[in-house]
This record gives C-alpha cells, sequence and structure tokens, in this order.
C-alpha cells in the first residue's frame, strides 16, 4: 500500500456502529465466542454442578463454585498450562474459603467500609445480570440486521477513484514526466521507471481504488477533479514530493458488508438499548443531589448520552 494513504477506519465508510459501545465496559460482561472444539478429541461428559469437589472446614466446594473461581481468576492464572489451572483455581477457592472465615471470626465482616464495599458490588454484579439478560440477551438477528440497514441508507452516498501517481523530488522532474505525456509516453512504463514511491515501481504506479480523506489533502484535491482517463497538467505539491496524477476510473463507493460489520451493529443496538433502559428507570427514580456544582456536571454528563 502507498506511502500515502492514511488509515481507514468505520468512520471513513460513513458508519457510527461503534459509537459508544465502549461505554458499557467495564459493567457488562464481554461476550466471547467460544473456543472450537477439537474435532478428533471425544465430547467430554456434563459434569453436574451440584458435584461436591471438596470441603472446607464441613462446608462442600461443588463443581459450580469452582467453575465460577476458575473465571473469575482467570487473569490471574492465564500464564499456566491449561492441565493446571484447575488445581490452581480450587487451591486458590480453599484458601479464599479459609480466609474469609478467619475474617468473620474476628468480625471482620461487621466493618462499615467492608459493609459499604459488599452492598457496592452486590449492585454492580445486579447490573451486570440486568444488562446481560435485560438488554444482550434480549437483542434479535432481525434488530441487528435493521440497524445495519438504516446505518447504510443515512450514509450519503461517496465517490471513489481508481489512480495512479508518479512521486519525484523536484518540479522540474515532474514537468518533464508530464511533457513526455503529452506526447504520446505511456503513464505506466514512466511511472516504473522513475517514480520514487516503493509501491508504485513495479506496478505503474497503480494506488487501487481510495475514497476522499485517504490521501493527503493535496493529492486528494487534485485525484478527485480529474475526468477519467486524463492526468494533473500541473505537478502536484505534497509533503513526499511532486506528483503526476492519472485517473483511471471513478464509481460509487460500496458499503461494507454486513457480516464484515454485524459485531459493530449489534454493539450499536446495545448500546440504544441499555440506554433507553437506564432513561426509563432513571425517570422513576428519585434522585437527589445537595451540591449544584457535582448535580450540573451529572446532567451535562446524562444529557450527553
Amino acid at each position: 500500500m502507498s506511502l500515502l494513504f492514511r488509515r481507514a477506519s468505520l468512520a471513513s465508510l460513513g458508519l457510527a456502529f461503534g459509537l459508544s459501545a465502549l461505554s458499557l465496559s467495564p459493567l457488562m460482561a464481554q461476550q466471547t465466542a467460544p473456543a472450537p472444539a477439537d474435532a478428533a478429541a471425544p465430547a467430554a461428559k456434563p459434569v453436574d454442578p451440584n458435584t461436591v469437589i471438596a470441603t472446607v472446614n464441613g462446608q462442600p466446594l461443588t463443581e459450580a463454585d469452582l467453575v465460577l473461581a476458575e473465571g473469575e481468576l482467570s487473569q490471574q492464572f492465564a500464564q499456566l498450562p491449561p492441565e493446571q489451572r484447575r488445581a490452581a483455581a480450587l487451591s486458590a477457592a480453599i484458601e479464599i474459603r479459609v480466609m474469609a472465615a478467619k475474617a468473620v471470626t474476628d468480625g471482620l465482616d461487621k466493618d462499615p467500609d467492608f459493609q459499604r464495599r459488599m452492598a457496592f458490588l452486590q449492585q454492580r454484579a445486579l447490573h451486570g445480570e440486568m444488562v446481560e439478560k435485560g438488554v444482550v440477551n434480549k437483542v434479535t438477528d432481525a434488530e441487528v440486521r435493521a440497524r445495519y440497514d438504516q446505518e447504510i441508507a443515512n450514509t450519503p452516498p461517496v465517490n471513489e477513484v481508481h489512480a495512479r501517481h508518479i512521486l519525484v523530488k523536484t518540479k522540474e522532474e515532474a514537468e518533464a514526466i508530464i511533457k513526455q505525456l503529452d506526447g504520446g509516453a505511456d503513464f505506466q512504463k514512466l511511472a516504473n521507471e522513475h517514480t520514487s514511491d516503493p509501491s508504485g515501481k513495479t506496478n505503474g504506479g497503480d494506488l487501487g481504488w481510495f475514497g476522499p480523506g485517504q490521501m493527503v489533502p493535496e493529492f486528494d484535491k487534485a485525484a478527485f477533479a480529474l475526468e477519467v482517463g486524463k492526468y494533473t497538467k500541473q505537478p502536484v505539491q505534497s509533503q513526499f514530493g511532486w506528483h503526476v496524477i492519472k485517473l483511471e476510473d471513478k464509481r460509487a463507493k460500496q458499503p461494507p458488508a454486513f457480516d464484515d460489520v454485524k459485531d459493530q451493529a449489534k454493539q450499536a443496538v446495545i448500546r440504544d438499548k441499555y440506554f433507553a433502559l437506564v432513561k426509563s428507570l432513571r425517570a422513576g427514580a428519585k434522585v437527589e443531589i445537595p451540591d449544584a456544582n457535582l448535580k450540573k456536571a451529572v446532567d451535562t454528563l446524562e444529557s450527553a448520552k
């Protein structure tokens, strides 16, 4: 790809799918695809979540408890070989239980700061459950497709162009090349011989298709002003040097395929549903903030959602 190209993004494609989806994290559980099963391995026999794996001071620690520990502590054990993670999780779960029992014996569970943290953690966990089961799990394929179709319909049509260029160091070199083109010289041959753009030395200076804003401004303006089959009659200067540009073709820019952006479309649907739910719940809640400046700051944040 030519050094002239800027990085394209979904925004450059005219789509707003990714908008504020990240504002739900870390309060929303990440949706991850399950790892593909090993076709050669036999299917694992389902394990009863109530199976007792260990007892700690007479209290059962079940398969469900161990699965929860593995999930909560997954980052801690990420560097361990897979066959060691289950044992490490069980060891950690036992450690947590005996330490927690000691904390209760010492009355630490009665500490006001601890109780406040526990209340917040419970509320946060319930928030996550509500997001997952009340928002994420209720998003349908039809809604995702409708959001994609809506974004495409709302995107103004944009042309893209297919161009070639010859990049040289001086204006005089570019003028000499234009003079040869005026005399009937072949553009691709001249590009292979003279361009200093490494990507264009073997393909006749071909830049492929690009849309508005993907090239540096001077190049972009000159390329989109050309008629198909024409080349610039005056050298075009940019930060890279002097260009002679030829326009090969124009066409309407094609939108991304649904399968390429469906995950972003789903996140956009989730975002909208989440904030709609929050708005309805906030409308029915009595919220008082005595500090006027703090209230104004919160109101500003809320109005931006």
